[in-house]
């Protein structure tokens, strides 16, 4: 399932607001201006069960212990554009989740690349052995 409604999984969302940290002066030290977007993969009910399984498949490494996905801005002076910043993080984060790979394709060496490896393979040993020192006996 490549397709899903934004605005019903934002339903599902719990957005927390702190202060943030940084240049700011005293609108950081009084504004909550960071958003947390928290989503949990695992109670959503927009989504179905294989979708949820991609998901924690490939986000594996962004899951917290209980499979919430936390997303963190705080770029923004105001609140409103952290939200906007986060909800944008949040969606692409989901399609580059389930966009498809692609599948490899299996390829095979050319003939003539391997005949011009093994011809620069035999340059090069004629070259090493013309460096050698050839000790005269008679």
């Amino acid at each position: 399932m490549n397709k899903f409604d934004i605005n019903k999984l934002l339903d599902e969302v719990s957005f927390n607001f702190s202060r943030s940290g940084g240049k700011g002066g005293q609108n950081v030290n009084k504004v909550e201006t960071k958003v947390e977007l928290v989503f949990n993969i695992q109670s959503t009910s927009v989504l179905d069960d294989q979708t949820k399984e991609r998901l924690i498949r490939k986000l594996s490494t962004r899951l917290d212990k209980e499979g919430s996905l936390h997303i963190v801005s705080q770029t923004e002076r105001t609140q409103i554009g952290n939200r906007k910043k986060a909800v944008q993080k949040f969606e692409s984060v989901l399609k580059n989740a389930l966009k498809q790979d692609k599948k490899r394709k299996k390829t095979k060496i050319s003939r003539s690349v391997k005949k011009k490896n093994l011809e620069e393979k035999r340059k090069h040993s004629v070259k090493k052995k013309e460096r050698k020192k050839v000790i005269d006996l008679e």
